[in-house]
C-alpha cells in the first residue's frame, strides 16, 4: 500500500475529519515492537520509572516526580525542534506530527540527540497499561522506584500478572489517580503492595493528587501547574491557559511537554505559544465539521448530542450543550468514542461501562467491541460511525432504565416506611432521589 494513502497530512480537511490518523494503520504487532524498544531505551539505568497517561494531567505528574528527584531535562534541546515545526506550519499548514503516534516516532528518532532523565517516562493508555507494566518489569533495573499516574484499570485481573512482575523488581510502587475506582480493584492493588492514592474525581486532577502525596516542598509554580491542569481536566474552563497545556500535550511528544512544564510551569515559551496558535486554525475547522454532523436524540429524560469525526471532543461537547444537549457523544474514526456530560447528566462513566469503557461522571471514554475485521472499519468510516452510535445510544437507554428502576425502588421504600408518596412533596422527593443517584 502506498504511503500517501494513509498519510493524514496530505488529506483535505473533510477527509481528515472522517478518517483515522496515520498511526491507526500500523499493525499492533509492529506498534508493540516499537513500544518495547522505546521502553527498553527509556528505562536503561533509570533510578525511577513513571508509567503515565500522556495527556497534560499524566505528564504533569511526570514533571513533578522529576522535580522531586532533581531530574528535569533542560529545555534547550527541544527549542530547535519546535522552531522547525513552526516554520513548516507557517509555510504549508501541515505537519507530519498531526497524530500523537507520529509524535512518538519523532521522539524515538531524536532520543539519541537529547539528554536523558534518570526518571524514565513510559507512556501508557487505559488499554495499554498491562503492556507498559510488562515492559517495565522486563527492562527496568532492579530497585527502581515505580510510579503509576493518571491510569485506572477496569478490572484488577486484567493487570494482575504484569503488576506483580513490576512490583517484584521495584523498591517501591506508588500509584496516583483521580478516576472512578471500584472498591474491589482498589483493594486488590493495595493488597499487592502498592501505595495507591485516589483523589475525588470531581475535585482533583492527578497532578493535584501527586502534588499532595509526594514528600517534598514544591515551589508555588507547581501548585499553579496543578490548578491550571485541573481547570482543563475537570472542564472548569476558568483559566485560558489550561487549553494551552491540553493542546500542547496532545500535539507534541511527551518528553518535550514534560521538559516545557518542568522548566517553565504554565508560562510556556513564546515559540510554544506560536506553535499552539498555528495548530488551532485546523483544530477549529475540525470542531466545526463535527458539530455540523451532529444530531440530537432523546433518550429517557436526556437529550443526547451524537456526532462523528476526528476532533477535540470537549469543544464539540460544549457546542452541543449550547444546542440543548444534556450529554454529548463524539465517535472517532479509530472506533473509540468520548462521552461528555453536564450538570443535567452525570452518568457518563455508567454509559461507558456498558460499552467496554469507563471514566468520570461527566467525562468518559469507550471503544465498543464490534470491529472484527477491516470491513467493519470500512463500514464505520463510510457510515460515519453508525453502528457505534447505535451501540452507545443503547447503553444510554440501559442507564435510563436503571435510573427509572432505582427511582421506583426508592418510592416503594418510602411507602413501606410510612411516607406518603402522594403528598405535595412527592415530586420534589422523587427529584431529590434522582439527584442523589446522579
Amino acid at each position: 500500500m502506498e504511503d500517501e494513502l494513509i498519510d493524514s497530512a496530505s488529506l483535505s480537511l473533510s477527509r481528515k475529519s472522517q478518517l483515522p490518523g496515520t498511526g491507526f494503520f500500523y499493525p499492533d504487532s509492529l506498534d508493540e515492537g516499537r513500544a518495547e524498544e522505546r521502553v527498553a531505551e527509556a528505562v536503561d539505568g533509570a533510578e525511577a520509572v513513571v508509567v503515565a497517561d500522556t495527556d497534560a494531567d499524566g505528564l504533569g505528574c511526570v514533571a513533578l516526580i522529576r522535580e522531586l528527584y532533581g531530574a528535569t531535562i533542560e529545555w534547550t534541546p527541544f527549542e530547535d525542534e519546535i522552531a522547525e515545526r513552526v516554520e513548516r506550519w507557517e509555510g504549508s499548514g501541515a505537519d507530519e506530527e498531526e497524530e500523537p503516534e507520529d509524535a512518538d516516532d519523532e521522539a524515538l528518532e531524536d532520543a539519541d540527540d537529547r539528554p536523558r532523565s534518570p526518571v524514565a517516562l513510559v507512556g501508557a493508555g487505559p488499554y495499554s497499561l498491562d503492556e507498559a507494566l510488562e515492559n517495565v518489569a522486563e527492562y527496568a533495573p532492579e530497585g527502581i522506584d515505580l510510579y503509576i499516574c493518571d491510569l485506572c484499570p477496569d478490572r484488577y485481573d486484567w493487570i494482575a500478572e504484569e503488576l506483580d512482575a513490576a512490583i517484584s523488581i521495584a523498591a517501591s510502587v506508588s500509584w496516583f489517580d483521580h478516576h472512578q475506582w471500584s472498591d474491589e480493584t482498589a483493594a486488590s492493588v493495595r493488597e499487592a503492595g502498592v501505595d495507591l492514592v485516589v483523589g475525588e474525581s470531581d475535585e482533583e486532577c492527578t497532578v493535584d493528587v501527586t502534588l499532595r502525596s509526594l514528600d517534598y516542598d514544591f515551589e508555588e509554580r507547581w501548585v499553579e501547574l496543578a490548578a491550571v491542569t485541573r481547570d482543563h481536566d475537570l472542564w472548569l474552563k476558568e483559566d485560558h491557559r489550561s487549553d494551552d497545556l491540553a493542546d500542547y500535550a496532545y500535539w507534541t511528544d511527551a518528553e518535550e511537554y514534560v521538559a516545557a512544564v518542568g522548566n517553565f510551569g504554565v508560562d510556556l515559551p513564546e515559540i510554544v505559544e506560536q506553535y499552539i496558535d498555528l495548530r488551532r486554525v485546523e483544530k477549529r475547522e475540525l470542531i466545526d465539521a463535527a458539530v455540523s454532523r451532529a444530531e440530537i436524540k432523546q433518550v429517557g429524560p436526556w437529550s443526547v448530542g451524537v456526532t462523528y469525526g476526528r476532533c477535540s471532543q470537549n469543544e464539540v461537547a460544549d457546542a452541543l450543550r449550547e444546542q440543548g444537549a444534556d450529554a454529548a457523544v463524539v465517535v472517532k474514526p479509530a472506533g473509540s468514542a468520548s462521552i461528555r456530560g453536564s450538570e443535567g447528566f452525570e452518568r457518563a462513566h455508567e454509559v461507558a461501562g456498558h460499552v467496554n469503557g469507563g471514566g468520570h461522571p461527566r467525562a468518559a471514554g469507550c471503544k465498543p467491541d464490534i470491529y472484527d475485521d477491516m470491513l467493519d472499519y470500512a463500514h464505520h468510516w463510510t457510515t460515519q460511525g453508525a453502528t457505534t452510535k447505535r451501540v452507545i445510544l443503547n447503553a444510554f437507554e440501559r442507564v435510563a432504565a436503571e435510573v427509572e428502576a432505582d427511582d421506583a425502588e426508592d418510592v416503594a421504600s418510602e411507602a413501606a416506611n410510612g411516607d406518603d408518596p402522594g403528598d405535595g412533596n412527592a415530586a420534589t422527593d422523587s427529584d431529590d432521589a434522582a439527584d442523589e443517584n446522579e
